[in-house]
């Protein structure tokens, strides 16, 4: 079968990716051929085209997740066989294709409760989230979190779990449209509007105090806010920098005695037993109802939308290719 491969030719717009017809190969020893079903789009991939994080060499094939049927197993695979549902996510990228050989370990196996279309749009994001909420921070019941997008992608899932650990949650969106969403998915008071003074109003909702600890995936000015939104001796945590990169950050805005964190879930997944561990927690929470809205789906062949749309910021959810 004759299959479809997105490649970036070089860091830039989306005018760099260009559309191929692509022959996948036989799975080598230990690997698994996959037949993506829905494939999932994160900032992480707009980082990547842009050459924030540049490619190791280019043209190059980005995405870090996607869902799908195993076609095939190579040599010395016996935990998957073909036909199984499985999803991936994180390190090596390249799901942009329509199949793709894989590492058989790096595959986990779907349950019958959770969809292709639902993995690929909430595996990253849920492995993110664990990362996050259990091992950069542990939120637990009491915990007063701060969550910047919060009708986002991985936002709506950072708001769920939190929640599900008794955690009060304060979110920021943009609109009264996703303030409603970050509602529903239990945010217990929304700081609404691009404008808005985030850190008086946290100061409000939290007795002068501050939130333990604060999620910034926005970057920018915001950051500091954030740092400004932390009690004494909590946690600022920066994961992106969706509104541009980050101006330098004076060391005394951490007094007194503020942490200040940079996680990578790249990095984490770099290591197979905690990349299973993450995977594996996020699969569960997913069965739990713990996933991000679906919000627009594209043909692979119009990844360049895709991306258009992601940057814009009018989605909430995630957004998913469709080989």
């Amino acid at each position: 079968m004759t299959d479809q491969i997105i490649w970036l030719n070089a860091p830039g717009d989306v005018t760099q990716f260009h559309v191929e017809q692509h022959d996948c190969k036989p799975p080598g020893d230990g690997e698994i051929k996959i037949r993506h079903e829905a494939i999932g789009t994160n900032f992480l991939d707009v980082y990547h085209r842009k050459g924030l994080y540049p490619m190791p060499a280019y043209p190059a094939v980005i995405g870090a997740e996607a869902a799908g049927i195993v076609e095939d197993v190579g040599a010395g695979v016996s935990m998957l066989r073909r036909g199984d549902r499985v999803a991936y996510a994180g390190p090596p990228v390249g799901a942009y294709r329509s199949a793709r050989n894989i590492a058989a370990e790096r595959a986990i196996k779907l349950p019958d409760a959770v969809s292709a279309k639902t993995a690929a749009s909430s595996l990253l994001k849920g492995m993110t989230a664990y990362m996050l909420l259990k091992k950069t921070y542990d939120v637990r019941g009491g915990t007063q979190v701060l969550i910047h997008a919060a009708a986002g992608g991985l936002g709506s899932i950072l708001v769920r779990w939190a929640k599900s650990l008794d955690a009060t949650v304060i979110g920021t969106v943009g609109s009264a449209e996703k303030a409603a969403l970050a509602a529903s998915c239990g945010a217990d008071h929304l700081i609404v509007g691009r404008d808005a003074d985030i850190v008086s109003e946290v100061k409000r909702f939290t007795n002068g105090l501050g939130v333990d600890v604060a999620y910034d995936g926005i970057g920018g000015d915001m950051l500091l806010k954030t740092i400004r939104s932390v009690r004494p001796f909590g946690m600022a945590v920066t994961i992106g920098q969706a509104a541009g990169a980050i101006p330098p950050v004076p060391v005394e805005e951490l007094r007194p005695g503020k942490a200040l964190s940079h996680p990578s879930i790249m990095a984490w997944c770099a290591d197979i037993g905690q990349y299973r561990e993450a995977a594996l927690a996020a699969v569960g929470a997913m069965e739990m109802g713990i996933v991000s809205q679906i919000a627009a789906e594209y043909r692979l062949a119009d990844v360049a939308k895709a991306h258009e749309e992601m940057e814009s910021g009018r989605s909430a959810g995630s957004i998913l290719l469709i080989p």
